[in-house]
């Protein structure tokens, strides 16, 4: 059950909707939320039924947030973030979840005094099974920590890392992670309708494939290796086909190159 605060959410895009939708699910008070959303329509206000505004200026004076939730790309943090200034007190915590974007930097903009964590939801939030990490500086208590939890476990699970420089990483894997499962399943839905299989059965087959394995990795303690050796019988066709993935220059290599990139790239984003 999410936490009953004061929260103000910036910027509503695709995952901000995600974010959103699941706190209202899971028992936020309507009435607690505030978006600012310059490009809100009908559309959208029609959807949650909520406090929309455009700007900060049209929050109403007399809401007080206590966690402020920063949902917009990491290109307009720069032009954003400062606009909140006025919200800085020890009770209110600031929420990132723009990739790149250190707590160095947030409290470049809102000072060293401000509370503030950084996080880095995925995309399966939209449908309550998100992965976050996330980092909090010394300022952020451990009430505060607390009810950041349940804020972003309405969308799905939650770790913490201890070292910030780790976030490169984690954008990488879970971050970016969903597209590489979801490039997976494309490649055998193709594989499928050229072996001659209809494009429905073809998708069907991709999707709960990897679904259902993903969930059978969650629900055993045995390891993704052995999970695959297990359905790996000597001189079969799954065995076939591994060794055309795990073949010099294949699968894993091919992985841990993109993973770097990806990395690389968060890195790049934080300079």
């Amino acid at each position: 059950m999410v936490v009953d605060q004061k929260l103000l959410l910036v910027g509503c895009g695709k995952m901000g909707q995600a974010l959103l939708a699941g706190w209202l699910k899971d028992g936020l008070f309507e009435d607690n939320v505030w978006v600012v959303e310059p490009l809100a329509d009908n559309n959208l206000q029609n959807r949650f039924n909520i406090n929309f505004v455009k700007s900060v200026d049209s929050i109403d004076p007399d809401f007080h947030p206590e966690i402020i939730v920063f949902a917009v790309k990491p290109q307009v943090m720069d032009d954003i973030v400062p606009l909140y200034l006025r919200f800085v007190r020890s009770q209110t915590v600031f929420l990132s979840i723009a990739a790149g974007k250190s707590t160095k930097y947030l409290e470049s903009l809102l000072t060293e005094n401000a509370s503030i964590i950084r996080s880095m939801p995925n995309l399966p939030a939209a449908v309550g099974r998100g992965m976050t990490v996330a980092y909090k500086n010394s300022n952020v208590s451990n009430e505060q920590k607390v009810n950041a939890t349940k804020m972003l476990e309405a969308v799905g699970e939650v770790g913490w890392i201890k070292k910030e420089s780790l976030m490169d990483c984690v954008t990488a894997i879970s971050g970016s992670g969903p597209a590489y499962i979801f490039l997976l399943i494309e490649c055998l839905e193709k594989s499928a309708i050229e072996l001659g299989l209809n494009p429905d059965l073809a998708r069907q087959l991709a999707i709960v494939t990897a679904s259902g394995s993903s969930e059978m990795a969650r629900k055993t303690s045995e390891s993704p290796e052995m999970l695959r050796k297990n359905v790996t019988s000597p001189g079969g066709t799954t065995e076939a086909a591994l060794e055309v993935l795990m073949g010099s220059g294949g699968l894993e290599k091919l992985v841990n190159a993109a993973v770097i990139a990806a990395e690389n790239r968060s890195r790049e984003l934080a300079e």
